[in-house]
């Protein structure tokens, strides 16, 4: 029960952040609840489909739907109030992070994945609904050109691999994937580190 209520706030904090993207890109309210649903559930979407598993989970959970439409509705309503709650949405987003790559790596160990591509796929799960927000709203995914987000989710879902395979008890590996990342997420939000880019270049 409360790995669903973590994984219900999570999925609220990342629908948030599509439907606060979509207002400020002036969508009408069916686009913000699509961004909502899709930044919300892309990842574990992708996740799904990479793993074979169809139709995927969040469509066949009611809850996942109605938490993430919800939150597109009542971002459209009150976006305002919203923006004024920053940090507190950024910390809760680092929560989401770790929580979804974790949960996202380990279904894909259990499902049979090799280590490296358990890992790929948790990240994906992290990043992925973020990255297609930011293709719908046509612009270069936040992920690849600012902050350490996707470096985060690596290293966490790194950690979920190595524990797996060290046979250490699953709920403290996923439990340290998910505090690594969520340290990283906020360290670097803190310190306004960003991923390096390529020097010498004009314009």
């Amino acid at each position: 029960m409360l790995l669903t209520v973590l994984e219900l706030i999570g999925i609220a904090v990342f629908a948030a952040s599509g439907a606060v993207a979509a207002v400020r890109a002036r969508l009408d309210v069916f686009g913000v609840i699509i961004l909502a649903l899709t930044t919300a559930l892309g990842g574990g979407i992708v996740r799904d489909v990479l793993l074979g598993v169809h139709p995927p989970t969040s469509l066949r959970n009611w809850p996942y739907l109605l938490v993430a439409g919800g939150t597109g509705l009542i971002v459209f309503w009150f976006h305002p109030q919203v923006a004024k709650l920053r940090r507190s949405v950024l910390l809760l987003d680092a929560v989401g992070l770790g929580l979804f790559v974790t949960s996202g790596t380990t279904t894909a160990l259990a499902l049979g994945a090799t280590p490296y591509a358990a890992c790929l796929i948790g990240m994906t799960t992290g990043i992925g609904g973020g990255a297609l927000r930011d293709l719908l709203l046509r612009e270069i995914p936040l992920v690849l050109r600012r902050e350490i987000y996707a470096v985060a989710a690596l290293c966490g879902a790194v950690v979920v691999a190595v524990g797996e395979w060290a046979k250490f008890p699953k709920g403290l590996v996923a439990l340290t994937g998910a505090v690594l990342i969520i340290t990283i997420r906020l360290i670097a939000l803190w310190r306004k580190w960003n991923a390096p880019v390529a020097r010498g270049l004009e314009g």
